[in-house]
Order: structure tokens, then C-alpha cells, then sequence
């Protein structure tokens, strides 16, 4: 049994005490592929120097998160793609469009997610995706773009099994993490009804730890406890859970 996690921030500070310890884990609970999204140019340096220190556990992704977009968000962007390499990054990640604080550069954020779309198109690699308060804004940049095929994940999801199917329909799959084992989550429903053929797993450690570790840093060896809320919920093996989550991460990245 082999789990991968999507989407972690392996690479923060939150982890320079123990990673070792965390990443032995890791690989105690089965979970030996760990999926690293950039944030911002000053990210890439530890991030990468985390794949190398592991480099048959950890692998990169590149992209400008849109919570670090601003009005000088062009310099930052030119130079984080200027980082790419078809040997090292396998996505661009994780980008977007967050209006959960304020829509203050919702223009900014648009055009950055559009040069990203593009660039990820252009390169043949999936797109992590960051949708926070803004479902309608990013279906609307993507549906630019609906003549071409992407593929890709839609990190932490949150929406309704409605906007889990208009996902499904752009060639995206689910990222499933801690939020589903959150008491009255609503995310239950979405697992419930959509096949696991479109879900990966994913921790967004050291955020989003799942019960019993609320309030506790994230670690991706919780994956696991992931997959046992979907075994539940879906009445599965987790075998099952973790086979087909795992070949759906393996054909989105090309791993």
C-alpha cells in the first residue's frame, strides 16, 4: 500500500527542527511521494534544497501563490518562471485567485493565473490550483481556455458536488485533506458523490491538520487519517483508496 501527498510545504521552517524524524514517518505510514507547491521567489531556495536532501521522496513544483500577488506581482512572476526546468519541476503551483482576506488585487491576481495557465500550457504540466472565495472568478479565467486540454489539481477543495462536476469537466481532479475529517464538513457530500477516480490526497501540512491533530502543525504522514474518513464515508478498502488515489497522482504529475 502506497500513499503520495499532492500538496505539502515540506520545506518551512515549521520542519527544520525534526524533518528527518518527519519524513521517516512519513515513510513508516506509507506515504513516500511528498508534492512540494512553490509560494514565492524566496520559497524555491529551501524548497529545492529539501527535494535534493530526499530526492526519491520530495519533488518540486514552481508558481507564484496569489496571496503573495501585489501591484509589483510581474517582477516576482518573471522571475519565478525563469526558474523552470523540464528536469527538476513537475507543475506549476500552486496559483490562483484568494479573495478571502480581500479582493484589494483581483486584477493582478487574474493576470498572474492567466500567465500561469498559459505557461503551464505551453510546458505540458499540470496546475495546483488555489481557490479561496473566488470559485466563480477561477472557472471564469479557465473557461478562456476551454478549447485546450489541461489537467491538474484543485487544491483543498471546498465547493459543493455541483462545482466538484464543473471541475471534473476542465480535466481537474479534487485534493482531498485534512477539512473532510472537520466535524459537519461539507466536503463530506462531495466524497460521498463523486467517484474516486477524480480525487487525489493531500495534506497542505503543516496547515490544515485533520482530527485528532487539530491545532497541531500538519504532517504528511496524516494522510492515512485522510484515507480513512474517505473508507467511511465511500464504504471502501483503503487498498482501494490508496491504489486509485495513487495512480491518479501518478498520471496527473507523469510520475
Amino acid at each position: 500500500m502506497e500513499f503520495i501527498d499532492t500538496h505539502c510545504h515540506f520545506y518551512l521552517n515549521d520542519f527544520d527542527a525534526d524533518r528527518d524524524e518527519v519524513l521517516q514517518a512519513c515513510i513508516t505510514a506509507n506515504v513516500n511521494t511528498l508534492l512540494l507547491p512553490n509560494i514565492n521567489r524566496d520559497s524555491i531556495e529551501p524548497m529545492l534544497k529539501v527535494c535534493q536532501s530526499y530526492p526519491q521522496h520530495c519533488f518540486p513544483m514552481l508558481g507564484l501563490h496569489p496571496s503573495d500577488v501585489n501591484n509589483h506581482y510581474q517582477e516576482e512572476l518573471n522571475y519565478i518562471l525563469n526558474q523552470y526546468d523540464p528536469k527538476q519541476y513537475l507543475a506549476i503551483g500552486e496559483v490562483g485567485i484568494d479573495l478571502y482576506w480581500d479582493r484589494t488585487y483581483i486584477n493582478q491576481q487574474i493576470m498572474a493565473f492567466r500567465q500561469q495557465i498559459e505557461f503551464a500550457i505551453k510546458h505540458d504540466l499540470p496546475l495546483i490550483i488555489h481557490s479561496r472565495k473566488s470559485f466563480t472568478e477561477i472557472l471564469s479565467v479557465l473557461n478562456e481556455y476551454k478549447q485546450i486540454k489541461m489537467r491538474g489539481i484543485f487544491h483543498c477543495f471546498s465547493g459543493d458536488v455541483n462545482q466538484a462536476k464543473k471541475v471534473i469537466e476542465k480535466g481537474f481532479y479534487l485534493g482531498i485533506g485534512g477539512t473532510l475529517t472537520y466535524k459537519n464538513s461539507g466536503i463530506q457530500e462531495v466524497v460521498k458523490q463523486i467517484p474516486l477516480s477524480h480525487l487525489v490526497l493531500e495534506t497542505d501540512a503543516p496547515f490544515l491538520p485533520p482530527v485528532p491533530h487539530r491545532g497541531k502543525r500538519n504532517q504528511s504522514n496524516y494522510i492515512p487519517l485522510i484515507a480513512e474518513k474517505i473508507s467511511e464515508l465511500k464504504g471502501i478498502s483503503m487498498e482501494e483508496i490508496a491504489q486509485t488515489t495513487s495512480f491518479n497522482a501518478k498520471s496527473i504529475f507523469k510520475l
